[in-house]
């Protein structure tokens, strides 16, 4: 990389933004483009307690997030569990957190360059080592790049091919005014995807995603809607939002090339969203340490290797999996609607669940995990069955067999 040159970040979301504080932390040179810099976006906005380890000033900025403990898990045909999650979910703001993310860049020293100033990124010419990246205002050069601008990254498919609509996911989503201290999440029947309501420090955040070309955003729009309506949600003052997400096959993360000469992608421009939940941002983050860490030790080529190791390795795990979690059979029934009974039924089963959404269990080791617990699962869920009146089942109006709330017992 030559010295005379920055290196340039194209895209100020979480992952350009702490890219850019730890390269100019480590004492280089960094400029960052971003169109719109802050901005909300509907999505949930979780950060797991695995993310708030590995970056503790999050966890530190506690008036910017609203710290979630309790779950309601809602299968497809309306059981519905509660469960107390041991570690909680710290929900923020996107336009909050985009916001910290920046603010600790510039005071790193990163030259933050926006478009009010006319300073968007419009192309960009070069080679490795020698970049060129055109604005309105002027012409940039620069050493390295890294693409940091989302799926709809307008740069990628000069470098990879575009994400096709196969590989991606719809999401339409509703700021809604109030107060709540519960995270919901509905599993619908016949989709890909899940509503989700979660509940921000001033507002709460429901949307829905479905897989592209599955359902269409006016439909899926329809479906959140009237979900809302029936649960007690009132859109008087909401906002809608609707946004693309990745979601790539199992054969798309094989091939995927993240790095190359001069250049690599971090965050949702490289699609590392976990398909089967749609959280991007503990990878977003994660890939953005590790590219900067491999840029600051001067050898670039190390961050192909680490995200390998550290991220798509679960990725690809999630991604074959992803069509057997939503519409896959086990003992008899559905995959979705067995979790939701399991996590009634199991305090063993609700343990992991509280570990799953916390970050800390992934993926790789969960089948020996599920072998582990698997003979106290059984005999707790017949426990449980014995123990409830066989009146209970028939007699609640929304048709839950689960409805009790085992954080109560």
């Amino acid at each position: 990389m030559s010295a005379r040159h920055p290196i340039a970040i194209v895209g100020g979301g979480p992952a350009g933004a702490l890219a850019g504080a730890l390269l100019a932390a480590g004492g280089r040179d960094v400029v960052l483009f971003d169109e719109k810099l802050a901005w909300e976006k509907p999505c949930g906005g979780g950060l797991t307690h695995k993310a708030l380890q590995q970056y503790p000033f999050l966890a530190d900025a506690g008036s910017e997030s609203n710290p979630v403990e309790h779950c309601e898990l809602i299968s497809p045909s309306g059981q519905r569990v509660r469960f107390h999650m041991q570690y909680p979910v710290a929900i923020f703001s996107r336009l909050a957190l985009n916001g910290l993310l920046l603010e600790r860049a510039r005071r790193a020293g990163v030259d933050v360059r926006v478009d009010v100033h006319k300073e968007c990124v419009t192309r960009i010419a070069g080679t490795g080592g020698d970049w060129q990246l055109v604005t309105p205002q002027r012409e940039y050069r620069a050493s390295y790049l890294m693409l940091a601008a989302g799926a709809r990254n307008p740069f990628r498919s000069q470098f990879l091919s575009p994400i096709p609509p196969s590989d991606l996911m719809v999401t339409a989503g509703y700021f809604i005014p109030g107060r709540s201290s519960l995270m919901q999440i509905q599993f619908l029947k016949g989709i890909t995807g899940y509503i989700w309501v979660f509940p921000r420090a001033d507002h709460v955040s429901a949307g829905i995603a479905g897989k592209m070309g599955e359902t269409s955003t006016a439909e899926l729009r329809r479906i959140l809607e009237q979900w809302l309506e029936e649960n007690g949600f009132h859109l008087d003052g909401a906002r809608f939002y609707s946004h693309i997400l990745p979601s790539f096959r199992a054969q798309t993360f094989e091939t995927l090339e993240a790095c190359g000469e001069g250049w690599a992608m971090i965050g949702d421009s490289a699609g590392l969203v976990d398909p089967i939940t749609g959280e991007g941002l503990y990878y977003a983050l994660r890939s953005a340490e590790l590219c900067a860490g491999a840029l600051l030790a001067g050898r670039p080529d190390d961050y192909r290797a680490l995200l390998e190791e550290e991220v798509l390795a679960e990725l690809k795990l999630a991604a074959r999996v992803s069509q057997r979690f939503y519409s896959g059979q086990i003992f008899g029934d559905s995959v979705l609607e067995r979790m939701v009974s399991l996590t009634a039924q199991s305090a063993s089963f609700r343990d992991l669940m509280s570990d799953l959404f916390a970050g800390i269990q992934g993926y790789r080791d969960l089948r020996s995990r599920l072998y582990r617990i698997l003979p106290s699962v059984m005999a707790e869920g017949l426990a449980e069955t014995l123990r409830r009146p066989w009146t209970n089942r028939s007699s609640n109006s929304g048709g839950s067999e689960f409805a009790t709330d085992p954080i109560a017992e």
